[in-house]
């Protein structure tokens, strides 16, 4: 098995308080079934949109976002998969789909020689 980070792109409409809270629970769902059926390494977190980069040799500070709204990363978790292709059947499952929004799949690099 290999890791691999779920970035979720894209900006929900949520609407309504009604609508974000169904929203919401059907992300509960898939994460909670990710959890039980132990493919979930790393659960992440939810990133807010302020965004900055340190750039360059001078290492200047420039203000964000740098992507248009559909292109944010808007969070991520780490999953187990035998490789990318069963990662991208996982991934299928989000909840992000239905507004738009993408997940994209990328290995995690092991630093241990």
């Amino acid at each position: 098995m290999s890791e691999f980070a779920f970035l979720f792109r894209g900006r929900e409409l949520l609407g309504s308080a009604e609508q974000q809270q169904k929203t919401l629970e059907k992300w509960g769902v898939w994460m909670a079934d990710l959890s039980r059926r132990g493919l979930i390494t790393d659960p992440g977190l939810p990133l807010q949109d302020e965004a900055k980069r340190v750039a360059g040799p001078a290492r200047v500070i420039h203000d964000g976002p740098f992507a248009e709204i559909k292109d944010l990363v808007n969070g991520f978790i780490v999953v187990t998969a035998d490789d990318i292709d069963a990662a991208c059947e996982i991934a299928k499952g989000c909840p992000i789909f239905e507004h738009g929004g993408g997940v994209e799949v990328r290995p995690v690099a092991s630093m241990t020689p």
